[in-house]
């Protein structure tokens, strides 16, 4: 805990940056009511101040009824909790690679702003006729399906059509075994939910899915980072952090990887799942991109049997990301406890979501859609990936499929610098260090080839980075240098 408050505020005198350490980790909830704080004299030595100052620092914080004093003992953190600020949760030293910094943007700004750092397609690339048939179905229906809850599995046609699609991918699963939620992120925070405490460690791949992060804090989790490769984790480091960390879960992408575009390896996947057999890891794996490959890649869950492996799924991505829909498939006794969850926190799932789903999925009209689709990201890929080249942006490796394309940029520039510069101009960019616990990535960016193809991205972020290179000529490096 003490290491943790070994931070200076900027700006201001140095009793505020005394209390906004504290404040900081009370608003986080890294500090819970009755904890006891550092003792005067070990405070003012972490933060190089003098004693007098953290005394004057504790007395105000007192006064505000965040602390209280106890004769003999110490100070100790007052109750009740304040609202849980995810924000401060990480470094607060550059808001752009916050992990809720791109998701905020990209939901709040509007269409006339570009967005190739967002996470999904444009709505003209979805499949509309089949949901407008599909809609129209609904407002016909039966009385029932439009007024009722929905079951605690959620929709049973549904869950048989998904346990043929994931048959397709090795993964041997009954109806009963899948339970619907309200989309990919619900599935994960249900699980955290019922498999973590406050404090358990949890690895994730360096870089990941930015959201990742913030859910995690949102559980107080211990967050730990495993450098990815192109062919999945690099497995010699994700064994030493099992054995130093002994994490609970280990939450990844293991088709389509999310930032970097990479697919998990056959001898990768059995090398993961002997470790997690050995050291009683639980692991989630997300496969929201399921439907962009080509050529299908492993599937931890598949291997598994499902017995320690936790596969998830949503259909945001290639149907509607308005239509809030997802799913778990888990072992028996974890989908039982999982709908107990489910019920106590959201009752149950969107009943008219899961049949416009189903009405979608089964239209004869969805493969020709995902067909056209995987033709039409291809041809992006190429574009983009010669367009970013052009003006010095590399890509770390070429996706098999997908949309998502991870890359450095030259030199001397920081991608979070270049994405306040891109704000200004009106494109939403996805700096590194928001996919990076270790703030491994800021040489990196992550574009979105879908969302890329105006051309005024590319002239937005020559003119940044030119800019950026003159204004700091003496610059010998990117402040994190990617481990990837």
């Amino acid at each position: 805990m003490d290491d943790a408050l070994a931070v200076s505020a900027v700006g201001g005198t140095r009793i505020e940056a005394v209390m906004a350490a504290i404040s900081d980790r009370i608003a986080t909830r890294s500090l819970m009511p009755g904890a006891r704080l550092p003792s005067v004299r070990s405070l003012a030595k972490i933060m190089q101040v003098s004693v007098s100052t953290v005394v004057e620092a504790y007395e105000r914080l007192a006064a505000e009824g965040m602390i209280r004093s106890r004769p003999g003992s110490g100070f100790y953190v007052c109750g009740p909790l304040p609202p849980l600020s995810l924000s401060e949760a990480g470094a607060r030293s550059d808001r752009n690679v916050d992990p809720l910094w791109i998701s905020r943007q990209s939901l709040e700004m509007g269409d006339d702003v570009l967005k190739p750092g967002c996470g999904w397609l444009p709505a003209s690339w979805l499949p509309q006729a089949a949901l407008r048939r599909a809609m129209r179905t609904l407002a016909r229906g039966d009385l029932e399906t439009l007024a009722n809850y929905a079951t605690p599995l959620g929709l049973p046609p549904l869950r048989q059509l998904l346990a043929r699609r994931l048959g397709e991918h090795g993964i041997t699963v009954p109806p009963d075994q899948i339970m619907l939620t309200e989309s990919g992120t619900q599935a994960i925070d249900l699980l955290c939910r019922f498999l973590l405490e406050p404090g358990d460690t949890v690895l994730v791949d360096d870089p990941c899915y930015f959201n990742f992060h913030a859910l995690l804090r949102a559980h107080r989790a211990n967050v730990v980072a495993v450098p990815f490769t192109p062919t999945g984790p690099d497995v010699e480091l994700f064994g030493q952090a099992l054995e130093r960390h002994k994490p609970r879960l280990y939450i990844t992408n293991s088709a389509i990887h999310n930032p970097t575009g990479a697919v998990l390896s056959p001898v990768t996947a059995h090398r993961l799942l002997k470790l997690a057999d050995a050291s009683g890891l639980v692991i989630i794996e997300d496969d929201i991109f399921s439907d962009f490959e080509n050529v299908p890649a492993p599937r931890l869950a598949a291997y598994d049997g499902l017995e320690r492996v936790i596969h998830i799924g949503s259909f945001s991505k290639t149907l509607s990301a308005s239509v809030r829909c997802g799913f778990i498939a888990a072992r028996p006794d974890w989908i039982d406890g999982l709908v107990d969850l489910k019920v106590a926190s959201s009752f149950s799932c969107g009943q008219l979501s899961a049949e416009l789903v189903y009405l979608a999925l089964k239209d004869g009209s969805y493969r020709k859609h995902v067909e056209a689709l995987r033709v039409r990201l291809a041809k992006a890929m190429s574009e983009v990936t010669a367009r970013l080249e052009a003006i010095g942006i590399t890509p770390w490796l070429e996706p098999q499929a997908g949309m998502l394309l991870w890359c450095r940029l030259p030199e001397g520039l920081d991608a979070a610098d270049v994405a306040r510069a891109g704000l200004a101009e009106g494109v939403i960019l996805a700096p590194g260090n928001a996919f990076s616990v270790a703030d491994n990535a800021g040489s990196f960016m992550r574009f979105n080839v879908a969302q890329s193809t105006d051309g005024r991205i590319f002239d937005v972020l020559e003119a940044s980075m030119r800019r950026l290179s003159t204004d700091r000529p003496t610059v010998g490096g990117a402040r994190g240098s990617s481990r990837t």
